[in-house]
């Protein structure tokens, strides 16, 4: 009877169909190799976790070594000694780097507001208007992202020298606006796509004004990612090195700035309390920006 390829089941015969363990390999085996083959895939991404942290945290653990290293050479794979003076160096009200980090932050506020100024109104219009050629205005804020910014900024800095803006605030100022509105303009235009045509038609149905159903309704929806576009021109302003470098040096003297000189100085201490300082922004803004920016407004980005 086993011949046949029948066997015994519940009522009468049934047909043993040959699997992979009948076909030649025992069933102990095929158990083995699954286990063998979890095992691989289980360490596969151990490893390659493990390589992602390396490479996300491997060079955060060297500049914190570097910010707490009084003395430092080779053959050492380590710090000969330790200390705090090179933060007490950096904070000193006296030093460089406080004047900077204040400079910066300023550049980076006054940033905010000229391209605030830009893109509300660019990004409503975008947004709610049937503009002409909208989607070349959309790609025309793109083109400071396009090109290489060397060869960008090198003629805007011979530009602004015919104007009076090299080595001054409002030049550089200019410079990182110009450079963040990629930013500001797509994300406040996407805000204000995502808000309810129906709650502004309500509104005008009741007799509030434009303008007044715009202050009242429109912008207190598209807020959050208009927060979220400003956050982004801050952050993009304060670790703005480039244009700051052709349209600002000697007489401007930012955070990134510093961080380089002391770079090329040797002064590695120096500069890895200063990159410290500018991730901390960064990281803080982040988590605001996960907050404000919504699904239903990262669908519109671009539309």
């Amino acid at each position: 009877m086993s011949g046949t390829g029948l066997s015994p089941a519940a009522g009468g015969y049934s047909e043993k169909r040959p699997g992979r363990a009948d076909a030649g390999r025992p069933p102990a085996a095929s158990k083995a190799a699954a286990g063998v083959w979890a095992l691989g895939s289980t360490l596969l991404k151990v490893v390659a976790l493990a390589l992602f942290a390396f490479l996300l945290f491997g060079p955060l653990a060297n500049l914190v070594l570097w910010s707490v290293a009084e003395r430092w050479y080779a053959p050492f794979k380590l710090p000969v000694s330790y200390g705090l003076k090179y933060w007490e160096v950096v904070f000193r009200p006296t030093g460089d780097a406080m004047a900077s980090l204040a400079t910066s932050v300023g550049i980076a506020c006054l940033t905010v507001v000229v391209a605030l100024a830009v893109s509300v109104p660019a990004g409503y219009a975008l947004a709610r208007l049937r503009l002409p050629w909208r989607t070349a205005l959309m790609i025309l804020f793109l083109l400071p992202q396009a090109f290489p910014s060397v060869a960008i900024y090198i003629n805007v800095a011979r530009v602004f020298y015919g104007l009076g803006l090299t080595g001054t605030i409002p030049g550089v100022v200019l410079v990182h606006a110009a450079h963040g509105l990629v930013y500001s303009v797509w994300i406040a235009a996407a805000a204000f796509a995502a808000v309810d045509r129906d709650l502004e038609l309500a509104a005008r149905n009741i007799g509030a004004s434009p303008l007044r159903t715009f202050f009242t309704i429109t912008l207190p929806l598209a807020a959050p990612g208009i927060m979220a576009s400003a956050i982004f021109v801050f952050l993009e302003s304060l670790d703005e090195f480039t244009g700051t470098f052709f349209v600002g040096v000697p007489q401007v003297t930012t955070l990134p700035l510093l961080l380089y000189n002391a770079s090329m100085g040797g002064n590695y201490q120096i500069a890895s309390i200063t990159a410290l300082i500018l991730l901390v922004p960064s990281v803080l803004f982040m988590i605001v920006i996960e907050r404000f920016l919504k699904a239903d407004v990262l669908s519109k980005v671009g539309q």
